[in-house]
Parts: structure tokens; C-alpha cells; sequence
């Protein structure tokens, strides 16, 4: 009698059990639910525990491309309303046009005579070309000559930019008139004048910069005085530095491809 007692009680506790796995299968999404036999009874018993929540580890997040920059996009109408957008855009396009002339006339491989006529000359304040203060002829394929017999005082200012036109140059002085030996192209030479090109994007580059801050100076100025909310204020600078980074990108494409023509095939 006691045995078959046992029986029916195991028999009743593992359908206890098979009805709790059910229960537990159908509210898992909500509960964690942990069933346990007692040693003694053979009893079943289920405890519910909180849902638990994993978070994804920072190591496991998506990353943005590698040196991909930030899109942001430029509302001008809402620009315009802050700031002189126009205004911006203009000085910073000066500032990328400056870097492509001095590009053509300082980085020339073979020295030409366009490029030593169209230095700048600065002197007693103003800035003159090379043309306006003397002469400049080809005397033969080795050698430029620049006659300044027309205005003498301006010879040192004149070898001084010379020297320093990253064109390789060395003028020698007799009286009124320049001798300029034209330098072979080496391979000291093409790195030379591709270093000179990095550091004209650089001056390019920081020209940009200049501009992009004076402008965001003048909004927190704006901000500051009540004239222009914070929030519109944030999100004009945020417009303003992306349009800075445009034109630094594209200075910083033209200066790639001059080093790569400058350069050759090593």
C-alpha cells in the first residue's frame, strides 16, 4: 500500500513539473522562472526572479569609418539670418585661389621666365611684381636675366624673394642687373619644392581656420549678448566649422596631387 501511495505521488509531482516548464515557457519574455524537487517530499516548487537586461559591451558598438568626417548638413537659410555666409564662403575661397597662384608660380619644376616675372616684390610697404620693377629676358637655356637699372633701390628686396621663392634659385648681382642660374631638376630639388607645397596648404589651411574662428567668435559674442539663442548659436558653429573643413579638404587635394606631380615615379 505505501509503495503504490509513492507511486502516484511522483507520478502527480512530474506533472506538477511538466505543467510549470509549460508556465514558464509562455511568460519567459516577462520572468525567469527556476523550478526545484524537494529531497524529501518529491514536491516541485517554482520561484520567479527578475527579467534581466544585457547591455551590449562599448567594444561591441558599430564605429564610424575611420577618418570618415561627420556629415553635417548646412541649413543657409538659417545661416544667413547669423551671419555674412557669403561673406565666409568668398574668404575662404580667396584663401584656396592664393594657395593655387603661388602653387603655379613658386612650384614650377624647370624655372620659367612667367614664374620669376610674376613674384611678388615687397617693398617700402607695397607688394609690386617682379615685371613692373625690371626686366626679365632668357639670355640662354641656363640662365635668366633681370635688368633693373630703372629702379636700383629695390634690388635687395628683389634677391631676398628670389632666394626665398622655394624655386631653387641663387641670383648673382653685378651692378643693376641679376643673373639666375637655372638649376637641374634633381631628385633633392622635387622634394624640396613638395615639401615648399606642404607648407603653402599649411599657411592655406590656417588662413581658413582664421576666418572659420573670427566668425564664431562674432556668434558667441551675438550669443552673449542675448542676441542670438544658444541652441542656434551651437548649430551655426557646428554649420560653419563643417564648411571651414570642406575647403581644407579640397586644399588639401590640391596639395596631394602637386606633391605627386612634383615628385615623379621614385
Amino acid at each position: 500500500m505505501l509503495r503504490i501511495t509513492s507511486t502516484l505521488l511522483r507520478a502527480v509531482s512530474l506533472r506538477t513539473l511538466e505543467s510549470n516548464i509549460a508556465t514558464v515557457s509562455g511568460a519567459s519574455a516577462c520572468l525567469t522562472q527556476t523550478t526545484s524537487i524537494s529531497p524529501n517530499t518529491g514536491i516541485a516548487f517554482t520561484a520567479n526572479k527578475p527579467p534581466v537586461r544585457y547591455y551590449a559591451k562599448g567594444k561591441d558598438k558599430k564605429k564610424d569609418k575611420k577618418g570618415s568626417p561627420a556629415k553635417v548638413q548646412i541649413n543657409e537659410e538659417q545661416l544667413n539670418g547669423l551671419i555674412d555666409l557669403d561673406g565666409l564662403r568668398a574668404q575662404m575661397e580667396k584663401s584656396l585661389t592664393t594657395m593655387k597662384e603661388e602653387y603655379v608660380k613658386n612650384l614650377s619644376l624647370r624655372s620659367t621666365t612667367g614664374s620669376i616675372e610674376t613674384l611678388r616684390i615687397s617693398f617700402d610697404g607695397k607688394d609690386y611684381q617682379l615685371q613692373e620693377l625690371g626686366q626679365v629676358v632668357r639670355k640662354n637655356p641656363k640662365t635668366i636675366v633681370v635688368n633693373l637699372i630703372s629702379f636700383p633701390q629695390t634690388i635687395p628686396a628683389v634677391l631676398q624673394a628670389i632666394q626665398r621663392s622655394g624655386m631653387n634659385l641663387n641670383p648673382q648681382q653685378d651692378g643693376t642687373t641679376l643673373f639666375i642660374p637655372v638649376p637641374k631638376v634633381t631628385r633633392e630639388h622635387r622634394e624640396g619644392l613638395a615639401r615648399n607645397a606642404k607648407a603653402l596648404y599649411i599657411k592655406c589651411r590656417d588662413r581658413i581656420k582664421d576666418t572659420q574662428n573670427q566668425s564664431i567668435k562674432k556668434l558667441k559674442k551675438q550669443s552673449g549678448g542675448g542676441e542670438v539663442s544658444e541652441d542656434d548659436a551651437f548649430q551655426a558653429q557646428t554649420q560653419i566649422t563643417a564648411i571651414a573643413e570642406g575647403f581644407i579638404r579640397e586644399a588639401e587635394k590640391i596639395m596631394e596631387l602637386k606633391q605627386t606631380e612634383l615628385l615623379g615615379d621614385k
